[in-house]
């Protein structure tokens, strides 16, 4: 089935473009979500005409996202979590709470735009990327100390 995006799909493609996709994928996914809508002649025609709106949304949207990177690339976070004696994380950190320590900076950003590499599963500096807009990442330094040593002087 040909759909035409009305949103950024990740592996698909961009606002206004028209991909084939299969057809559960269209009907239980894309449509239902307002990502995107069927390629029938009347909508292909209407998204002719938002083309240049889309554009100009685009271009508006990385700005925004170029000024947020700019901000973001001056953070550096700073998290507690239980370790071992050979310095290896009881767990790892996620990105759940990468977003959570964003949002306590002032900076609102959806867990599912922070690209974690590897997990983290260790203390020190690690640096993640978090993607805001298709042309504009930001990568932010996380520091991970162990549980106690923020009680230390």
């Amino acid at each position: 089935m040909k759909v035409i995006l009305t949103d950024e799909v990740r592996g698909l493609g961009g606002r206004g473009e028209v991909v084939a996709v299969k057809d559960g994928y269209a009907r239980n996914y894309l449509i239902p979500k307002s990502l995107a809508r069927e390629a029938t002649p009347g909508n292909l025609k209407a998204a002719e005409h938002e083309r240049k709106k889309w554009a100009a949304l685009s271009a508006k949207e990385k700005d925004v996202a170029q000024l947020a990177a700019d901000k973001m690339g001056e953070l550096k976070l700073v998290i507690y979590k239980r370790a071992g004696e050979e310095g290896l994380l009881f767990g790892s950190v996620t990105a759940s709470e990468i977003a959570d320590l964003l949002a306590a900076q002032g900076v609102e950003i959806d867990k599912r735009r922070i690209d974690i590499d590897h997990p983290i599963k260790s203390l020190g500096n690690h640096e993640v990327e978090v993607r805001l807009h298709r042309e504009v990442s930001a990568k932010i330094q996380v520091e991970v100390h162990p549980v106690g040593e923020e009680a230390q002087p």
